[in-house]
């Protein structure tokens, strides 16, 4: 198996940059360092980027603010660090300050708010500031923070001058908090002003170190996977719900960590800018073509082992591609994802009739979603088919979701949806 190229062997040096590590280690008994050198780097928390829209906040960047961030992880671990990324960047990106924190639950707004006595300021190269080169992503020391299994981490970082276009994922399916000036260490939320229900800014990716690991299971799907139609803050996308079951299943070191790598509005052959049926007009955070995506998004995740790939719906609803298209890029990511020596599992695509204006769906595109369906259900080339369109289908009409899935938009499934998703996913597949 290759090694990630985004996170390779951390250097000695670096970890001895951790804040707190004692200068003097009694000799009884192994030092942390001794222990952090047999313990292995494991992704528990991820997302895919994009460049920002042509127009809005992303466009425009951030400015003397704060952005204040919420992540739901995995797989825990007592030391972490985090991943920033510039790689869709128009220029450097200073970083002031950066903290991480357990949040609040004990006040009203638990999101925004932290518990201060969580609070660790994060360092890059060992100091509290850094620039990230355009295109580039900056990653921070190791830090000793205990992070639990399936638990919230809130991330505040500064940015001091102008940022120029933000790299973000757009549908976080999570409030995050943007302010005016250095608030890295304000244990309320009263000066984060701005609250949109969406959008991790240039954040990437957090680690944790394990004794263990079975390495990770990255999802790479598109509006599906991202939890469009779940409720939001709640963390019912079926890749989380997924994440809760293999930790009920087997609540130990042997637990893979579950990446979304996934993007609203992805497809396979396309890029998000494109126009689609519909009158829908295409943006950014649509992100590139899926196979242009596979170096930063899957490949590069800290020890990946399989990889789930749900895509297409997308290229025959808004571009009407045929059967043959979807189909060729299906299998090329499955070659590449097999030659890199990665589990590769594929997905069925999903019924949306009743999706949309006229002409989002029609008979025909329905006859290309059965002809891709058929073809991965007869294939032998992937290592797993997940029948995610059996799981959603109403056995009534089956080019319609099942009602009871159905979140309203007749094309992403509602909490319930993504809770039989998750729950369908055999585990013998994952390799456990």
């Amino acid at each position: 198996m290759s090694t990630p190229k985004r996170w390779h062997v951390v250097a000695t040096a670096a970890i001895l940059l951790v804040a707190g590590t004692p200068a003097v280690v009694a000799s009884a008994g192994p030092s942390d360092t001794d222990r952090r050198d047999r313990a292995t780097w494991a992704a528990t928390w991820a997302t895919a980027v994009t460049r920002g829209n042509a127009t809005g906040l992303t466009n425009n960047g951030l400015n003397n603010q704060s952005v204040r961030m919420v992540v739901h992880t995995t797989v825990g671990g007592p030391v972490l660090r985090v991943r920033l990324s510039n790689m869709y960047g128009e220029q450097a990106v200073r970083v002031g300050r950066a903290t991480i924190a357990r949040p609040n639950t004990a006040t009203a707004d638990d999101l925004s708010d932290i518990d201060p006595a969580t609070l660790r300021e994060l360092t890059f190269g060992g100091t509290a500031s850094a620039t990230m080169n355009r295109g580039a992503e900056l990653l921070s020391d190791p830090l000793d923070f205990p992070v639990a299994d399936q638990s919230d981490l809130v991330l505040t970082v500064h940015f001091p001058t102008p940022t120029g276009p933000v790299t973000f994922h757009g549908q976080s399916r999570q409030t995050n908090f943007i302010g005016a000036t250095d608030l890295t260490s304000a244990a309320d939320g009263a000066g984060f002003t701005i609250r949109p229900n969406c959008c991790w800014f240039f954040l990437s990716g957090i680690d944790v170190q394990r004794r263990h690991s079975p390495g990770s299971v990255v999802v790479f799907g598109d509006s599906i996977a991202d939890g469009n139609g779940s409720t939001v803050n709640a963390n019912k996308r079926w890749p989380d719900l997924l994440a809760d079951r293999l930790i009920d299943a087997r609540p130990d070191v042997r637990t893979p960590g579950v990446l979304n790598a996934s993007l609203a509005g992805n497809r396979l052959n396309h890029e998000g800018p494109e126009p689609g049926a519909g009158d829908f007009p295409g943006y950014y955070e649509l992100g590139p073509n899926a196979l242009a995506r596979l170096d930063e998004d899957v490949f590069s995740q800290t020890d990946a082992r399989t990889v789930v790939t749900h895509l297409g719906i997308n290229d025959i609803w808004m571009s009407n591609d045929s059967a043959d298209a979807i189909i060729a890029s299906l299998r090329q990511i499955n070659q590449q994802v097999q030659a890199r020596g990665l589990r590769s599992l594929v997905a069925t695509l999903t019924p949306y009739e009743g999706h949309g204006k006229p002409g989002v769906w029609t008979p025909e595109k329905e006859a290309t979603r059965q002809a891709v369906n058929a073809f991965l259900r007869g294939s032998t080339e992937f290592d797993g088919l997940l029948d995610f369109d059996a799981v959603l289908r109403d056995p009534a009409q089956p080019s319609r979701l099942l009602p009871a899935y159905d979140s309203g938009d007749h094309i992403h499934p509602n909490d319930a949806g993504n809770e039989a998703m998750a729950n369908a996913v055999p585990l013998r597949l994952l390799g456990l």
